[in-house]
């Protein structure tokens, strides 16, 4: 039985707190879905689909989704969200993604979520077997530089677990999340038989609360990359 987290234990809190905050719905769904493209018929997996927003704007835009998430409880609730519009399981990233057979997708998105694993290699290479020859794997992590913040600096070149409080509409929840460095990142996506496409850090125009805004503009957020399936 996966340990509890805070997505487990505060689903319902979550659920609700990610379809309206600003570096959610405003920031990170949105270069997600520029990155993806036209998905029209396309076959989609979705990692880390929480509660099924980012998947409702897939299904919206025509493609056929497959969605992932390890916690049942947002996995319920994505299912109750999205109805007969999108396949939605409970699969841990960690394990062999059986699910999904092998060119079985045309793209992967993997939305603030491939931050949670500390060893990317056994995911990348089952992607690499999902996804069709040139397919698009897209994905946004926490920025490197915001992780090498939040650690104690004492070796920047390695993968290491950091800690850091987020406020989801007046819960505090402590989130731990590994931070690597760029060499890692892009070494991994190369070693896995993947070409880097994009590297993106978008600077938007947001009609939100000044603040937000500032910070979405001006700070190292989150960082977002298009991979292309190569061999």
């Amino acid at each position: 039985m996966p340990e509890p987290t805070i997505y487990s234990e505060h689903a319902k809190t979550y659920a609700a707190f990610c379809e309206h905050s600003a570096p959610n719905s405003r920031y990170d769904r949105p270069a997600i879905l520029r990155l993806a493209g036209d998905v029209t018929a396309k076959r989609v997996l979705e990692l880390g689909c929480a509660a099924g927003v980012l998947t409702e704007h897939l299904a919206d835009r025509g493609a056929d989704v497959f969605a992932l998430d390890r916690e049942p409880r947002l996995v319920d609730i994505a299912r109750h969200r999205l109805g007969n519009r999108a396949r939605v399981e409970v699969a841990d990233l960690e394990q062999p993604l059986d699910l999904v057979p092998t060119a079985g997708v045309d793209v992967v998105t993997a939305s603030l979520v491939l931050h949670y694993l500390e060893d990317w290699a056994p995911l990348l290479a089952e992607l690499h077997r999902c996804l069709v020859p040139g397919g698009a794997l897209v994905f946004s992590i926490h920025h490197p530089i915001t992780g090498w913040a939040l650690s104690d600096q004492s070796d920047y070149h390695r993968v290491e677990l950091v800690s850091e409080t987020w406020d989801w509409d007046g819960q505090l929840v402590t989130a731990d999340l590994y931070r690597r460095p760029l060499s890692a990142i892009f070494g991994e996506l190369r070693q896995a038989g993947f070409a880097v496409d994009v590297v993106d850090e978008p600077r938007p125009d947001l009609d939100v609360a000044p603040q937000m805004f500032e910070v979405l503009n001006t700070k190292p957020i989150f960082l977002f990359v298009r991979a292309l399936r190569v061999d």
